[in-house]
């Protein structure tokens, strides 16, 4: 046994406490904003929703694997998440760590409001962990003897963030948390639990748990999300993981700051904030979404082939555009054209008013005027 008191070693374990006046601010601006996001995502086509739907969820399938570690094809992970989700879809062959984690982002979207079981956990684990022969318990919580601990630092010296409760406990621990997850999700049982204070518990609870051998934080974040969805009665559709993936150490901190109390205000005010951060990253990108509709229904006809294949490449690229902005150089090398060409192309499409254009000589960079 650790000489550290986890929190989980705590008399009054798993009795989380925290001051609700402090989140009151950032549950209104959750509110507020979900309201937002409903209301834009109906002025959307369905075609436009299909496009948005594919691009937050294999971006999150990404930026989950990337806060443990994992760097995986963006490419491929689209292409899974499209046949996933019954869409036309290239026949690339895809890693199964790919098609795994893919498979779990589109069954928490179609299935969010189901109830919470072992069985939905163990086959989540089964798809993150798709290909993996160096586990011993895949589908199922972890039964090794040694203790279950993240640690970091050399082989001879390492640091332990936490140590989580011993394999013989994490049935009864699951236990207990899933009925704790099904019960505040009831309608008229929230008590005190709001939807940001209940998406930031469950993902602390989970992970302070850590029942699996491997893929905690992945199916801790899942978890959340399926929290925020249940308590909006939709699909979030939240850039989660990428606004943690962005500021990684932060999260880190908070979460072994608070690994050894059971009062957890400065948590769930982190993962408050981090909530609001991700649904105004979705609003951008359905934002920009509109008005690539918009831009192409005005510009379309104005643009020659060359043209037409470097502007959907900068859309290509998102509502943050090209790092520093799109060159002549850039322009030259995407439409595989001459510098001449470049030229009177870029010229012609600051004069149309499809691009803008900001510097000088080699220092001018194009962006699209939306």
């Amino acid at each position: 046994m650790s000489y550290k008191k986890w929190n989980w070693l705590q008399e009054n374990w798993p009795n989380f406490t925290f001051n609700k006046d402090d989140l009151r601010e950032l549950e209104y601006q959750f509110s507020e904003k979900s309201g937002l996001l409903l209301g834009v995502l109906r002025h959307i086509n369905d075609n436009s929703k299909d496009d948005l739907l594919v691009d937050i969820l294999s971006n999150e399938a990404v930026k989950t694997s990337e806060i443990e570690g994992e760097y995986l094809n963006r490419e491929s992970v689209q292409s899974s998440i499209k046949k996933n989700l019954g869409l036309i879809a290239d026949t690339r062959k895809v890693k199964p760590s790919e098609f795994g984690i893919s498979e779990m982002m589109v069954d928490l979207y179609k299935n969010y409001n189901a109830t919470l079981s072992h069985q939905q956990l163990f086959e989540w684990h089964k798809m993150i962990t798709n290909g993996r022969h160096d586990l011993k318990n895949i589908g199922s919580y972890r039964t090794h003897v040694a203790p279950m601990q993240v640690v970091s630092g050399r082989i001879d010296r390492p640091k332990v963030h936490f140590e989580a409760p011993p394999s013989n406990q994490v049935s009864s621990e699951m236990e207990q948390f899933i009925d704790w997850f099904n019960a505040i999700h009831l309608k008229g049982n929230d008590l005190d639990f709001s939807p940001l204070v209940k998406a930031g518990i469950a993902h602390l609870y989970f992970v302070s748990i850590h029942p699996f051998e491997d893929g905690n934080g992945r199916i801790g974040r899942a978890i959340a999300e399926k929290s925020i969805a249940l308590s909006l009665n939709r699909p979030t559709l939240i850039m989660l993981s990428s606004r943690i993936e962005e500021k990684r150490k932060d999260y880190y901190s908070l979460l072994e700051s608070n690994n050894k109390s059971l009062e957890i205000t400065d948590w769930l005010l982190y993962f408050g904030k981090t909530i609001l951060e991700a649904q105004e990253i979705t609003l951008k990108r359905i934002d920009f979404i509109i008005e690539k509709t918009k831009f192409f229904e005005n510009h379309l006809s104005k643009l020659n082939e060359r043209q037409l294949v470097v502007i959907k490449r900068l859309f290509k690229a998102g509502y943050t555009g090209f790092i520093g902005g799109l060159s002549a150089d850039n322009y030259k090398k995407i439409a595989k054209t001459s510098p001449s060409t470049t030229t009177r192309d870029l010229n012609d499409l600051v004069k149309k008013k499809v691009l803008k254009k900001t510097g000088i000589l080699k220092s001018s960079r194009y962006s699209l005027n939306i």
